[in-house]
């Protein structure tokens, strides 16, 4: 054992000692809350280039000018600024909207929480706020809520991969206090459309707040998909949530926003992390928006491949949902974990949800194509009818 391994198996043995001492107890919800598991790294494989296709990241860097402007900071021995004023300005340039409305966070799952801890969680009396949201969906829904104080109540997707938004509507009670729509929804794929939104916000009371979480509109390229800012500005209980994760490959940054009516965020801004937003993060992304037709052409790239994928999967006869996101979704049902193996075996990490399916990230055409060999040889996926 090499020093560095003892040292790290000392630390390990700490831990774990640590983790036994008794009387000290986390709250109760820890222990009814899932894990969050990142998608693992490719394995190496002898003679064949590794892929990391379960993470949903864009396989590119930032733009080059993005990365000159970060690599020219020198001031990150201060702190940011706290209300990132120079994003939310640009940001409402872009979008056409009071900067005012738009609160920053460590990427869009760190708004969701400033707004789950604003207004889900627990009453005077210690009774449970609850939060609506379609399952399967983004895995860190659950912890998220379950942190918050609330409880999560979780509708079923239906067997195409999109919302119930009838049985979404139908679970709403006077304890609900937010309601999530993931559109696209990761890990199915299918976008909502602006129709099916605006019947579902008609049957929504108007003091339970509607988020939508657009982490992947960069991709959506349905005519009839919904655009949250459109519905921010036209209901006062809708907030947007989106990222610069995906889209323009700031994932390592983590800078998101919340968008919302200043009714809301006076709250937000209260409960918002201080220094969430790095002053390398906050560059990076002004500076996204700046150059957005380069972005922009990037992005398509990536559309281009999606599309590639999933007319490829068509021909083989594999059934998949709709695909708006840079990812497509497997229902492999008992046969994910072999499928997953299989695919490590060809230096590809997919991301497989236990016995549900596999997601699968549209990454290097190289990679896409390694994909589409291997489905060509499997014969347990999800067949048209």
């Amino acid at each position: 054992m090499t020093t560095t391994e003892k040292d790290t198996q000392d630390t390990q043995d700490t831990y774990a000692a640590d983790v036994r001492a008794p009387g000290i107890l986390p709250r109760n919800v820890m222990s009814k809350l899932p894990t969050y598991t990142a998608g693992k790294p490719p394995a190496s494989i002898d003679g064949l280039q590794s892929y990391k296709l379960s993470s949903n990241e864009n396989p590119f860097p930032p733009l080059p000018a993005v990365l000159e402007a970060i690599s020219n900071r020198q001031d990150i021995n201060r702190y940011p600024d706290p209300l990132s004023t120079a994003l939310r300005t640009e940001l409402a340039s872009f979008l056409d909207i009071p900067a005012e409305d738009i609160v920053t966070g460590g990427g869009s799952l760190g708004a969701l929480n400033q707004l789950l801890s604003t207004f889900a969680g627990q009453d005077e009396l210690g009774l449970p706020d609850e939060v609506i949201y379609p399952w399967r969906s983004f895995e860190a829904y659950p912890i998220s809520v379950g942190l918050s104080g609330a409880d999560s109540v979780q509708v079923p997707l239906r067997a195409d991969g999109t919302h119930d938004l009838d049985a979404m509507a139908a679970a709403i009670t006077s304890r609900t206090r937010v309601i999530l729509l993931c559109t696209p929804n990761n890990p199915t794929g299918p976008a909502l459309t602006a129709a099916q939104v605006e019947d579902f916000l008609a049957k929504v009371p108007s003091d339970v707040i509607v988020v939508i979480d657009e982490a992947y509109e960069d991709f959506v390229r349905d005519p009839e998909a919904v655009n949250g800012i459109d519905m921010y500005r036209k209901y006062s209980n809708v907030v947007v949530l989106r990222t610069f994760s995906k889209g323009a490959g700031l994932a390592g940054l983590r800078v998101g926003y919340s968008v919302s009516q200043p009714h809301l965020t006076q709250y937000l801004r209260v409960a918002a992390v201080p220094f969430a937003v790095s002053q390398l993060a906050e560059t990076a992304a002004v500076v996204s928006l700046r150059h957005h037709g380069e972005l922009v052409e990037r992005i398509q790239g990536l559309v281009a491949e999606r599309t590639r994928v999933v007319e490829g999967l068509k021909a083989l006869g594999w059934r998949i949902p709709e695909a708006q996101g840079n990812f497509v979704w497997l229902e492999l049902g008992e046969n994910t974990p072999e499928f997953a193996a299989l695919a490590e075996q060809q230096a590809l990490a997919v991301r497989a949800f236990g016995t549900e399916g596999v997601r699968v990230t549209i990454g290097e055409d190289e990679a896409n194509t390694r994909f589409l060999a291997l489905c060509a040889t499997y014969t347990k996926g999800p067949r048209l009818s």
